[in-house]
């Protein structure tokens, strides 16, 4: 069996000092699939070069997380799509709409997030796709832009169970996420109930949303101390939603396979295996 991971920023500085063993770690599973998330003009330059490294299985995604839209510059539209013209195989994303954060400005957030939605479609580059507390804005978007083709990923989905249908409709696909395994996150972990086999995809956020320590194999710390999310948790993350979903490991593991292949995937493009 081969994993997937929809989501996560391998880049990141927090795991610099561990990434040699991580990548250890994702080649032993194997991970035969990765999408690393740029989040800011800042950071593009670092995710292009770990995909240019690892070819094989790494997909870049380049984006400007609603956390960051006060940061942007004057041309960023124009570096994003130079990025994108320069990586054919690579996502639009991390963005998204964020209530959450402290001072949010979502009409600033939505300035930025919609020029990047209508960029992916029109280079028909999977979009990935953060959303907190601001469901209903984000609906109201994907209901009446043009979307990728190839459909966008809502990723760590924490929306509203009776949302699910209709962002399916639109042509979302839905990331299962190590973080929804804390106890208090019932309604997130029985939402994915709800979402069909065809739209499921699995992700770890690393460094970022690491599971409860009873279900965390590989604790792990940055240089500062701060504990952090290990990618090779994906198999984690997979078996927590094949017991979910009452479905065999490797039965998922093939419909992730073929979901992962579907969104990020040109036609012509192989899947190969992590190597350390």
């Amino acid at each position: 069996m081969r994993y997937f991971d929809a989501h996560n920023h391998l880049h990141d500085t927090r795991l610099k000092t561990h990434r040699e063993s991580c990548i250890a770690a994702m080649s032993e599973l194997p991970v035969a699939g990765a999408v690393v998330n740029g989040t800011r003009e800042d950071d593009w330059n670092a995710v292009a070069t770990l995909a240019a490294q690892h070819p094989a299985w790494i997909t870049a995604s380049f984006g400007i997380h609603p956390w960051h839209a006060a940061t942007r510059s004057e041309t960023w539209l124009d570096v994003l799509r130079r990025y994108l013209d320069e990586n054919p195989p690579a996502g639009v994303g991390e963005i998204g709409l964020d209530r959450w954060i402290d001072g949010h400005d979502i009409e600033d957030q939505t300035r930025v997030f919609v020029p990047q939605l209508r960029l992916a479609a029109e280079l028909n580059r999977a979009a990935t796709i953060h959303c907190l507390r601001a469901w209903g804005a984000l609906w109201d978007i994907v209901r009446t832009e043009t979307l990728p083709a190839r459909g966008f990923l809502l990723h760590a989905y924490g929306g509203p169970e009776e949302m699910i249908d209709g962002f399916a409709r639109r042509g979302a696909y839905f990331s299962f996420n190590l973080s929804f395994l804390h106890s208090r996150k019932i309604s997130q972990r029985e939402a994915f109930l709800r979402v069909p086999l065809d739209r499921l995809l699995v992700e770890t956020d690393a460094p970022d949303m690491r599971p409860p320590d009873e279900h965390n194999p590989r604790p792990l710390r940055s240089a500062l101390g701060a504990a952090i999310n290990h990618p090779a948790n994906i198999d984690v993350a997979y078996r927590a939603l094949a017991q979910l979903k009452g479905l065999d490991l490797e039965a998922l593991g093939a419909q992730v396979e073929e979901n992962f292949r579907r969104l990020f995937k040109s036609g012509h493009q192989d899947l190969g295996t992590c190597r350390a």
